[in-house]
C-alpha cells in the first residue's frame, strides 16, 4: 500500500518528467505526425500517408544528404573516439604548466561553432593563412581549394569538428584515466612493463566504458552536425557538404515543406536510435 514517505521519491520526479514531455516527447510525436501530411505553413495540412517517405526515397538530393550524413560518420567519430586518448595520456601527468596545455586544449569547446566556423573559412580561403604556409614551406605551389572545390571541401569541414571535438572529448577521458588505480602502474613497473604495454594492457581497457560514452556522444553529434556547414560552406559546392541536418532544415526553413522534412527527420532519429542501441549494446557485452 502506497503511503506519503513512498510517493515523495515519485513527487521530484514530475516537473522533470513535465520538461521532458513538453521539450523531447510532444515535439517528437508532432514531427512523426506532420510526417504524414503535406504540411507546408501557408495551407492547410491533410493526411497523406507514406507519400513523403516515398518522396524521399526517391529524392537524389536526400540520399546526397545521408550518403554525406554517413561518410561524416565513418570518417569523423573513429578519429574523436581515438585521438583523444592519446592527448588525455598526455595531458594526465604531473608537469608545470600541465593545466595551461588541457585549457588550450578545451578552449576550441567553449568557442562558439559560429565563430569557430568564421575564422577557419578565413583560414582556408585561397589567399588565406593555411595557403600562404603551405606555399611558403613549399608543400604546394598553388593555393589549395579548401572549400570552393566539392573534392576537398566535406573533409575540410570534418577537420573543423575533428578540431573542435578534441578537447571535449579529452576531458571525458582524463576523467577515466584519473579513476585508474596508481598501483596497477606500479606493479607493472616493477615487473618491468614498458610504458606501450602498459596503455595497451591496463589503460585501454579500463576506458572502455569512457570510450563507449564517446563513441555514442560522437556519433550523435556527426549526424547532427549543422552549425560548421551552415558557416562555411551552406551545403555547397554542388551540395558536397549538404548533409541530413542541413537537407531538413533547407526543405522546412527555406521550401516551408514541413511535412516532407519531418519526414526525414524522423529518418535521422531513427538512424540515430539505431547506432546508440549498436553501441550501448557493445557496452554490455563489454562488461
Amino acid at each position: 500500500m502506497l503511503n506519503r514517505n513512498s510517493l515523495t521519491p515519485y513527487l521530484f520526479l514530475i516537473p522533470a518528467c513535465a520538461i521532458i514531455g513538453a521539450f523531447v516527447l510532444y515535439p517528437m510525436l508532432h514531427a512523426i505526425a506532420a510526417s504524414l501530411t503535406d504540411y507546408n505553413m501557408i495551407t492547410e495540412s491533410r493526411f497523406v500517408g507514406l507519400d513523403n517517405y516515398a518522396q524521399l526515397a526517391e529524392d537524389p538530393f536526400f540520399w546526397n544528404a545521408l550518403q554525406n550524413t554517413l561518410l561524416y560518420l565513418v570518417i569523423v567519430v573513429p578519429v574523436l573516439v581515438i585521438a583523444p586518448i592519446f592527448l588525455a595520456i598526455l595531458v594526465n601527468r604531473s608537469l608545470p604548466g600541465i593545466k595551461l596545455f588541457r585549457a588550450i586544449f578545451y578552449l576550441p569547446v567553449i568557442t562558439s561553432l559560429v565563430v569557430t566556423g568564421l575564422i577557419w573559412k578565413w583560414l582556408y580561403e585561397e589567399q588565406g593563412l593555411l595557403n600562404y604556409f603551405l606555399m611558403a614551406t613549399g608543400i604546394t605551389d598553388d593555393p589549395v581549394a579548401f572549400l570552393t572545390d566539392p573534392a576537398n571541401a566535406l573533409f575540410s569541414v570534418m577537420a573543423v569538428t575533428i578540431w573542435t571535438g578534441m578537447g571535449y572529448y579529452m576531458v571525458i577521458y582524463l576523467a577515466g584515466l584519473q579513476s585508474i588505480p596508481r598501483d596497477l602502474y606500479e606493479a607493472a613497473e616493477v615487473e618491468g612493463i614498458s610504458k606501450f604495454k602498459q596503455t595497451l594492457y591496463i589503460t585501454i581497457p579500463l576506458l572502455k566504458p569512457s570510450i563507449a560514452v564517446v563513441s555514442v556522444m560522437s556519433s550523435i553529434a556527426a549526424m547532427k552536425v549543422f552549425e560548421e556547414i551552415y558557416v562555411m560552406t551552406q551545403g555547397g559546392p554542388l551540395d558536397a557538404t549538404k548533409t541530413l541536418v542541413y537537407f531538413i532544415y533547407q526543405s522546412a526553413f527555406e521550401e516551408f515543406e514541413m511535412g516532407y522534412a519531418s519526414a526525414a527527420g524522423v529518418v535521422l532519429f531513427l538512424m540515430t536510435l539505431c547506432f546508440s542501441l549498436i553501441n550501448l549494446f557493445m557496452l554490455r557485452k563489454d562488461k
